[in-house]
């Protein structure tokens, strides 16, 4: 369906795949908050959000012959973090299993200037929920996140995670009723 001219970054992505890193840098540029965010709610670390990023975008600089310059990058790049992000998160299961430390860790919360109290309420809700998508199966977290947080539409996260449109309906649907369920119980 894409045609010569229906991507605006084909020129950058014939330059990186020739080994211009400066076009590389251009062409990921924009794609990069959108990647530390994703990666950021799989993972609920920011610091392994950020390692699954930059490790992500290591491993595309170095298999760039990959890139198609008649396709968008950020596609390409979304499904190369949420593997990454796959990966980390199994390691972390095997960890646990054998009771090896987890690099879990407690996020502050960035919040606007209401007072200490309200800030320590919304910070406890959004560390609960947080919490309750990190204990959610990853097929659930990946969908719930593409949809309901990255605001994909289910055509996209369906195209990103190689199944159907329902199938994401279904994940998002169940996932959604998992936090409505746990948080009416509070």
């Amino acid at each position: 369906m894409s045609g010569a001219g229906d991507n605006p970054d084909e020129a950058l992505v014939s330059q990186a795949r020739a080994g211009n890193k400066r076009a590389f840098s251009q062409l990921v540029e924009h794609e990069t908050g959108r990647l530390l965010a994703l990666a950021t709610r799989m993972l609920s670390s920011p610091s392994q959000a950020e390692d699954v990023v930059q490790d992500s975008l290591a491993s595309v600089w170095l298999t760039r012959h990959r890139l198609d310059p008649n396709k968008p990058i950020g596609p390409y790049l979304t499904t190369v973090v949420l593997n990454r992000c796959r990966d980390r998160l199994r390691r972390r299961k095997v960890a646990g299993f054998f009771g090896l430390s987890g690099d879990d860790e407690l996020h502050s919360i960035a919040d606007g200037l209401p007072g200490p109290e309200a800030l320590a309420v919304s910070r406890e809700e959004l560390n609960l929920v947080q919490a309750e998508i990190a204990r959610m199966p990853v097929r659930l977290r990946e969908a719930l996140v593409l949809v309901t947080i990255e605001g994909r539409s289910q055509a996209e996260a369906a195209d990103l995670l190689g199944t159907t449109e329902k199938a994401i309906e279904t994940r998002v649907y169940r996932a959604r009723n998992r936090l409505k369920e746990r948080f009416e119980k509070l």
